[in-house]
């Protein structure tokens, strides 16, 4: 097992950014953010391109400028130190091994530029190598490793130096759907077994959820939420986030809240939804606004035998179906908006058939049609 013996006497740094800015000229990138990430936390910063998250992840690095705020490690502002001088470990998208060393020179790098003894870098390097399942590559040149293997280099790499922090700047990214499935899985048992803080940034929300411990959504230079990936799955904080977080993504319906004798509903073009008791308590003030109602694909199921009560099903055409395998994903028409359906694939679906679906009333989401905040 690897162990830095210092690190674990003192614990991981906490590190927090306050009112972080970043600007290129008269555009700011970065609006003042405030981030606290807890020692020995994962922490995913997700999101589209252009929404901060690679430059936040380089200002803390010290590859990029802060142009307001604060990066503080453990307590101690750090935005005046060299990149050296802050015991951070970055692994990029491009893995930048040097392809005429071998992997066990690659990984060893750093040390050997430290002038660390000989036996030290030898203990490390076969460490870390058990770790990352390099051990029977560790004499192969990069030219003779598949992309994920030199992924895993490239991580071993900054491993071995025993930093206290680890950055990761979309690593997945240039490998195939199979090896980001298998690479996400070791990268989840490797931050088991090291211990250390991990900052990682991605686009794809199935590695934000699967690997984080907590996620960060980023959109347009603000941070929208963060939390666990159950948290911000089953309570998004606005239209944004619901709709960033699930796959397939969630249905947004247009409508009106409404009294429809006892309950409050949400209608809209093609639709009768009521609240439950808690959510409509919540919005009895807003009687007659317009909303926008959040339905995930998998909170929908087949009213087969048609004993749902009208408020509580939706009466869709079938425009697309999309065999995955065990699940079937439909694309259908509730009247004028579009909504997606996932359904057990042995289901028989007809193109253009039109099908009647219950809604879990516990998966009802509510947006402000004006802010998109939730209700």
């Amino acid at each position: 097992m690897y162990h830095d013996a210092d690190t674990e006497r003192l614990g991981m740094p906490r590190i927090e950014l306050s009112k972080l800015a970043k600007r290129y000229g008269d555009i700011e990138v970065l609006h003042g953010i405030d981030l606290a990430m807890e020692e020995n936390e994962f922490t995913v910063l997700v999101g589209p391109s252009g929404c901060g998250k690679s430059t936040t992840l380089r200002m803390i690095a010290g590859l990029e400028t802060v142009s307001g705020g604060e990066i503080f490690i453990d307590g101690k502002p750090v935005s005046h130190l060299e990149p050296k001088a802050r015991d951070l470990a970055m692994v990029f998208q491009d893995y930048a091994l040097y392809p005429h060393m071998d992997v066990a020179r690659n990984m060893s790098f750093a040390l050997r530029l430290q002038k660390v003894p000989q036996p030290e870098i030898d203990r490390k390097v076969r460490d870390v190598a058990e770790i990352l399942g390099l051990t029977p590559f560790l004499n192969r040149k990069p030219a003779e490793l598949s992309g994920g293997q030199r992924q895993r280099v490239a991580m071993g790499r900054a491993l071995t130096r025993d930093s206290s922090t680890f950055l990761f700047d979309e690593p997945l990214s240039n490998l195939d759907a199979k090896l980001r499935g298998q690479m996400r899985a070791e990268l989840a048992l490797m931050s088991q077994r090291v211990q250390k803080n991990m900052i990682y940034v991605t686009h794809d929300q199935i590695e934000a959820m699967t690997l984080a411990d907590r996620i960060v959504v980023m959109h347009g230079g603000h941070i929208q939420q963060q939390g666990t990936p159950e948290e911000l799955f089953k309570r998004p904080a606005n239209k944004f986030v619901a709709g960033f977080l699930g796959m397939p993504p969630m249905n947004f319906l247009d409508g009106e809240l409404r009294q429809d004798g006892d309950a409050l509903c949400v209608i809209g073009d093609g639709f009768r939804v009521a609240l439950p008791e808690a959510l409509a308590d919540r919005c009895q003030q807003r009687n007659g606004n317009g909303v926008v109602l959040g339905v995930r694909p998998s909170d929908l199921s087949l009213d087969a035998d048609g004993s749902a009560d009208e408020t509580q099903r939706f009466a869709l055409d079938v425009v697309v179906t999309e065999y995955i395998g065990a699940q079937s994903v439909l694309i259908c028409n509730c009247a004028s908006q579009r909504m997606v359906v996932e359904l057990k694939s042995d289901v028989p679906v007809g193109l253009g058939q039109r099908m009647h679906f219950k809604i879990n009333p516990e998966g009802i989401h509510l947006f402000d049609a004006d802010t998109d905040a939730a209700i």
